[in-house]
């Protein structure tokens, strides 16, 4: 058994970890709350812009060629572009191996794969793994703006247009509940006509709306609208999931501390005991030996 002053130090050590794990809980919890509220204000405008769209599509005849949707072509070697949204740190539990688990899996596909990774752990990883990703593509996932979205969304685009990249998908981790939260992968790009023309919509049959020039070059400015939107709240929706992963995390820790704190306490106690004991069989042992003299 250790001596006193050894579980000693081990118990002011756990303390000070304790300390620092229920602050990161508390910091985690304020910007949590922050995220949800900048979430929860982004969402009618990205409903508004689906329904616009909608109406958009209703107006331009079925035989026209839409760019920014699935009626190109089938490739046999496509060239596909993967937006992968992980922490600047770790200490979140499981969230950043979770998405990292869907990029590597998809990578082993057939085609050509490109990775933009945002986050510094899915950099590093892949840095380590010697997995090739866009180099210049380096944003941080701390408090997401629509602006950081804007210029994601407008480097996406624009390899799209230029054919650099038939598809596009997101992996991001999407909040189910407060509780739990799902890693996952979407297409943004092509879009397909049968996300934008559910007939339980509700969207007015009549639409005296005037598109100019034509409503085919109203949809083509609204789609990159669309899809800063989509990226926009995937980011505000990841770093919810992960602050919420680090709240769960270090309430774990802090909890385990305290049950540590606990056991460390009664072995304290049980050696102040012993040695307690032991300094009382000596002096006794002394005495007696004394008056054998």
């Amino acid at each position: 058994m250790s001596n006193a002053r050894e579980i000693k130090n081990r118990i002011s050590s756990v303390k000070d970890t304790m300390k620092i794990t229920n602050a990161m809980f508390m910091i985690s919890s304020s910007k949590l709350k922050k995220a949800k509220s900048n979430l929860k204000n982004t969402q009618p405008y990205f409903y508004s812009l689906q329904k616009a769209i909608v109406r958009v599509i209703k107006r331009i005849p079925e035989n026209v060629n839409l760019s920014y949707f699935d009626d190109k072509p089938d490739k046999t070697n496509r060239n596909i572009g993967y937006i992968l949204i992980t922490g600047d740190k770790g200490l979140a539990g499981a969230y950043n191996n979770n998405v990292i688990k869907i990029a590597e899996d998809e990578i082993k596909k057939a085609g050509n794969h490109v990775m933009f990774v945002a986050g510094n752990v899915g950099r590093s990883y892949f840095e380590n793994k010697g997995i090739n990703y866009d180099t210049e593509f380096k944003y941080t996932v701390q408090n997401p703006t629509l602006h950081r979205a804007r210029v994601i969304s407008g480097k996406i685009v624009q390899m799209f247009n230029e054919k650099e990249l038939d598809d596009v998908y997101i992996i991001y981790t999407r909040m189910i509940n407060s509780m739990e939260s799902k890693a996952e992968i979407q297409k943004i790009l092509p879009l397909k006509k049968a996300d934008f023309t559910d007939e339980s919509s509700s969207v007015d049959l009549v639409d005296e709306t005037n598109y100019l020039p034509t409503p085919h070059d109203v949809l083509n400015n609204l789609i990159p609208n669309f899809v800063t939107g989509f990226i926009y709240g995937a980011l505000i929706e990841a770093y919810s999931c992960e602050q919420n992963a680090r709240m769960m995390a270090m309430e774990s820790a802090t909890n385990n501390a305290k049950d540590m704190l606990k056991e460390l306490s009664i072995i304290y106690n049980r050696a102040r005991q012993a040695a307690i004991t032991q300094e009382v069989t000596e002096v006794i042992s002394g005495a007696k030996a004394q008056k054998r003299k």
